[in-house]
C-alpha cells in the first residue's frame, strides 16, 4: 500500500508531511505543530489526495490551518479543515479558487506532473482545488494564539503579493511560507515582485529566529537565513529595484 505522505518528526511537538509523488515543483512541506489548546497546521500541500486523515490532532482539539499564500501548492488541501486562516489580500479568491489566481495551470502542463497515479484514470489536466473561504484573514502584526505560544502574522511579499509568515518572537521559530526557503527562490511567476522581495530579504536579515520551516527544502537556523537573504539580493542588485 502506498503512502500518499511522508511523515518526519522534526520534534517533540512539529512535524513535516510532504507528498513524495508529486512533481517536484509543487511539492511543498506542510508543517503540524502540536499546541496546548490549539494544533497549527501551516499550508496544505497540492491536495492530489486527503490530508486531513493524516492529521494527528485529538479529537475536540481545534485544529487552526494557515494558508501562507493561495498558490496551488500551499492550499490544495485547505477546504478539508473548518477553521481556515489566510492573508487579507488575497481572502476573496479563496472563496473561489480561481485557477488563474493559484497557477492550477502550470501543473495542468506539468510533465511527470506525479510519480504514482492516486486514482485510475487520473489526469492532471482535470486537477482543481475546492474553494476553501477562509474563517479568519491575517494582516501584518496579527496574533495567533496555541494556549502556550503566540505567533506574530508577518506580511512578506516578493514570492507573492499576499505572501505571509509566522514568528514566534518568544521562542524564535519561524513559518515561512514561501517568503524564504532554503532553495531556488521562485521570482519570476506573474505575480511576483523583485522590488517587494528584496525589501522582504533586507527585513529577514533581522529577524532573530532559533529556526525557520519553510515551504520548501530543508529547515534552516538564522545563519543559514541570513546567507539565502544575502544571496538573493546579490543576485537582484540593480534588478526590479
Amino acid at each position: 500500500m502506498l503512502d500518499w505522505f511522508s511523515k518526519t518528526k522534526v520534534d517533540a511537538q512539529t512535524t513535516m508531511l510532504t507528498e513524495p509523488f508529486v512533481h517536484d515543483f509543487v511539492r511543498a512541506n506542510i508543517w503540524h505543530l502540536r499546541g496546548r489548546d490549539v494544533d497549527l497546521l501551516v499550508d496544505t500541500g497540492m491536495g492530489i489526495r486527503p490530508l486531513a486523515p493524516e492529521i494527528d490532532t485529538p479529537a475536540g482539539k481545534p485544529l487552526l490551518v494557515v494558508a501562507t499564500h493561495i498558490h496551488l501548492d500551499h492550499v490544495g488541501s485547505l477546504h478539508e479543515f473548518t477553521l481556515r486562516a489566510g492573508p487579507r489580500m488575497s481572502a476573496a479568491y479563496f472563496d473561489s479558487m480561481d485557477e488563474a489566481v493559484i497557477y492550477a495551470h502550470m501543473f495542468h502542463d506539468l510533465d511527470g506532473a506525479v510519480s504514482k497515479l492516486p486514482a485510475p484514470g487520473w489526469k492532471a489536466a482535470d486537477y482543481k482545488i475546492p474553494p476553501a473561504p477562509l474563517t479568519r484573514t491575517l494582516d501584518e502584526g496579527d496574533l495567533v494564539d496555541l494556549g502556550d505560544r503566540q505567533f506574530r502574522v508577518l506580511h512578506l511579499p516578493g514570492h507573492s503579493p499576499d505572501s505571509i509568515a509566522l514568528f514566534d518572537e518568544a521562542d524564535g521559530l519561524f513559518f515561512a511560507g514561501d517568503a524564504i526557503y532554503d532553495a531556488m527562490l521562485i521570482d519570476d511567476l506573474p505575480d511576483s515582485d523583485r522590488s517587494a522581495y528584496r525589501r522582504t530579504m533586507q527585513r529577514l536579515l533581522d529577524l532573530p529566529i532559533r529556526i525557520g520551516h519553510g515551504g520548501h527544502g530543508p529547515s534552516f537556523n538564522a545563519k543559514r537565513m541570513r546567507e539565502i537573504a544575502n544571496g538573493y539580493l546579490r543576485r537582484t542588485d540593480g534588478i526590479g529595484a
